[in-house]
């Protein structure tokens, strides 16, 4: 059985594993068979059905019964999926999209510290961070995060490489594109092609996840 929490414990849902039980204090054990028979989906909903049956238990009590089985590993709490209607709602969520905003600081921080830092010693190594950042690691990491949206395909260091190599072949590709146009390869046109092609990607990654969660919260399958 699953179940979710976080944040306020009795908002969360719980996920049992089906384990046998062990000698626990009576209200361990009422929470237990609680969970078996009558399957609560949050602690708020676990707490209701138990207070029925015994009027004196309080909220603490329920939730530090849940933690001791969380300890035990009988359960496992989850946050509920997202529930979003628009694209601009999901937007919003920020713990979603942490990424999404940091890709378009760091990129705006890089066009700051090019064109308005001077190129004198010590502030240009915040230049030279940004910007290893910017042509190393972003234009790969952005088109990662949209060919891979559900996010569960690619462990942490499996997506770091990733971005990296991608990055290796993304600006010099973009660089050859330029190369045959009237702009050429030139300080401008390559800052504000990687700029445009990293926010443009990240803004398309973010999407596809929209769309997930969408799919998710209608019960759907993902995309």
């Amino acid at each position: 059985m699953t179940q979710q929490l976080k944040k306020k414990p009795t908002e969360l849902e719980i996920n049992m594993k089906h384990k046998q039980s062990t000698s626990t204090p009576s209200l361990k054990k009422l929470t237990q068979e609680v969970l078996r028979v009558k399957q609560p989906k949050t602690v708020a909903e676990l707490f209701q059905i138990i207070q029925k049956e015994h009027p004196t238990v309080t909220r603490e009590d329920v939730v530090e019964v849940v933690k001791r089985l969380i300890e035990d590993g009988k359960i496992e709490l989850e946050l509920p999926p997202l529930s979003v209607e628009t694209y601009l709602q999901y937007l919003r969520a920020r713990s979603q999209n942490v990424w999404f905003y940091l890709v378009i600081v760091a990129s705006i921080a890089t066009l700051v510290a090019v064109y308005i830092i001077p190129n004198t010693y010590p502030p240009v190594i915040f230049r030279w961070i940004v910007g290893s950042i910017f042509i190393l690691f972003l234009p790969g990491f952005a088109t990662i995060q949209a060919l891979f949206p559900a996010g569960e395909e690619l462990d942490d260091v499996e997506r770091f490489a990733l971005s990296v190599g991608l990055s290796l072949a993304i600006t010099p590709m973009i660089g050859l594109l330029l190369n045959y146009t009237p702009w050429g390869i030139r300080l401008d046109p390559i800052m504000i092609s990687l700029s445009l092609f990293t926010m443009s990607v990240a803004a398309v990654a973010t999407y596809r996840k929209y769309k997930i969660v969408l799919t998710n919260s209608s019960g759907g399958k993902r995309p």
